[in-house]
């Protein structure tokens, strides 16, 4: 089992379980860790933008459950869900359009709470 982990401005940390499977999303942050970027939020998301491009992967999907962590291939980010999006129908978290799915937070889940636009985000294997 791998493990990533984000660390927004050095005060939030998650760790991430990474699916199994190999896809090539999964295989195209591997190759690109570690790597840094800038968090942006949208409603209870928190995204940044990924040094790759995949395109969508067969099992690619709009609606998401609370802790799911994607790639954006539309736009080129990774996103964690943490609450409602504004594209929610309901309680659960919906993305703007489909995303290929990368893993589910272990740890931290309600420290996205702090994150804030901007927040420096560091991605390693974790």
């Amino acid at each position: 089992m791998r493990t990533l982990s984000l660390v927004f401005d050095e005060d939030v940390r998650l760790r991430v379980i990474l699916r199994d499977e190999q896809t090539a999303t999964i295989k195209a942050l591997i190759s690109s860790l570690p790597f840094s970027s800038r968090a942006l939020m949208w409603g209870d998301e928190v995204y940044f933008e990924a040094p790759f491009h995949i395109v969508l992967e067969k099992d690619a999907r709009e609606a998401m459950v609370v802790g799911d962590v994607a790639y954006w291939p539309d736009g080129n980010a990774i996103a964690v869900f943490f609450g409602k999006t504004p594209a929610s129908v309901d309680d659960e978290p919906r993305a703007y359009s489909p995303c290929n799915i990368v893993g589910k937070v272990s740890v931290g889940l309600g420290s996205l709470r702090k994150v804030r636009s901007g927040f420096r985000v560091q991605a390693s294997l974790g």
